[in-house]
């Protein structure tokens, strides 16, 4: 069965009177009642679940037609609308990650209003604030709830070598001050979109949504496996774009982290270790720590390092070869070398002017 078959099915066979009364805070359709207030929707199943999938049918001009998995009774939710309608400006406390099964779907996410087409996903932070256009399109729509911590974990694995998991497990995940999403289309192979776009990615999210909907004992961990290639998908069969601004923030923020991990590892890191925890290929970190601080590799560690024994010598009693080795500098000699022509001061001399 098709994805939006299977949607259609899923929405339309329930009945209203088993609208689950946790949905009433969740507020499938909320009208905008104030342009300066701000919604945060509670995560609207069980606290034992990690994903949950929230299927739209947009019809007839003015309908909106809704259910929930996972769910104890098959239900539908019912809701008109006046064309033009938007949407109260609402974050979650969870990331969503949509996808446009048919038609075409309007959000606004921060100041800029995008329309989404078939095939298309966007991938939304918890702190993005957004609200719904409603013009009267009709369109099918898949939004999947996603809790942090089954993100964390599909984040884990090593999905590519691009640089899209760095980014989307900090970014993301480590919920900077930053407000953040990602709108993804289909990959253009020769110049024009894919032929069938979104193939694999509907038969994932097919499979996904039929998992939801048995919700046994195993369906936890098939649904991560399933999220885990729908973000594969992502980074191999789609490309996103971000502004001048949103990659100003991407590159600062995996600035900071970096430099977090260089600090917290100074005894023993290397362009491998930065490797292993980033995913970026060797040469990424030279360029990226040079356009942010004029430094190569080498000299930013080198000035990290000899801050860090700077701070040790004034403010602890170490034995400065002790301090040497904290700071990542097994050869003493070269230690006092490079110290002297920075400081013009031996470590000894330094710690005496620093305490008088």
């Amino acid at each position: 069965m098709k994805l939006k078959s299977l949607c259609h099915q899923l929405i339309h066979t329930g009945s209203a009177e088993n609208v689950p009364e946790i949905l009433s805070r969740f507020r499938i359709l909320c009208p905008e009642y104030s342009p300066c207030d701000e919604e945060r929707k509670p995560w609207p199943v069980s606290g034992n679940e990690h994903l949950f999938a929230l299927l739209w049918e947009l019809h007839d001009g003015r309908a909106l037609s809704a259910t929930l998995l996972p769910r104890e009774a098959p239900f539908t939710y019912e809701a008109d609308y006046i064309p033009t309608t938007r949407t109260q400006m609402h974050s979650h406390e969870y990331l969503e990650l949509f996808y446009i099964i048919d038609g075409e779907y309007r959000q606004k996410i921060m100041d800029n209003e995008f329309t989404f087409s078939r095939g298309e996903l966007c991938l939304i932070d918890r702190n993005c604030m957004h609200q719904e256009i409603l013009d009267g399109t009709s369109a099918t729509i898949l939004f999947l709830g996603i809790t942090p911590d089954i993100f964390d974990d599909v984040m884990k694995t090593r999905l590519d070598t691009s640089g899209i998991t760095a980014f989307l497990s900090m970014a993301l995940l480590e919920q900077k001050n930053v407000q953040q999403y990602l709108h993804f289309h289909p990959r253009q192979e020769g110049g024009t979109a894919q032929e069938n776009p979104g193939n694999d990615m509907e038969q994932a999210l097919e499979s996904l949504l039929r998992e939801l909907l048995r919700h046994d004992e195993a369906s936890q961990i098939i649904c991560q496996g399933l999220l885990l290639r729908v973000f594969r998908l992502l980074s191999t069969q789609y490309e996103f774009s971000l502004s001048k601004k949103l990659k100003k923030e991407m590159t600062w923020i995996l600035f900071e982290e970096i430099s977090r991990f260089i600090d917290r590892h100074l005894q023993d890191i290397s362009i491998r270790m930065l490797s292993e925890e980033f995913h970026f290929q060797d040469d990424y970190f030279n360029r990226l720590l040079k356009n942010q601080t004029g430094l190569t590799y080498t000299e930013y560690l080198q000035a990290r390092r000899l801050e860090r024994a700077e701070s040790l010598l004034r403010d602890t009693d170490m034995k400065i070869d002790d301090i040497a080795c904290e700071v990542g500098y097994h050869n003493k000699g070269y230690f006092y070398k490079i110290f002297a022509e920075r400081h013009r001061l031996t470590p000894a001399q330094f710690r005496k002017k620093m305490k008088h």
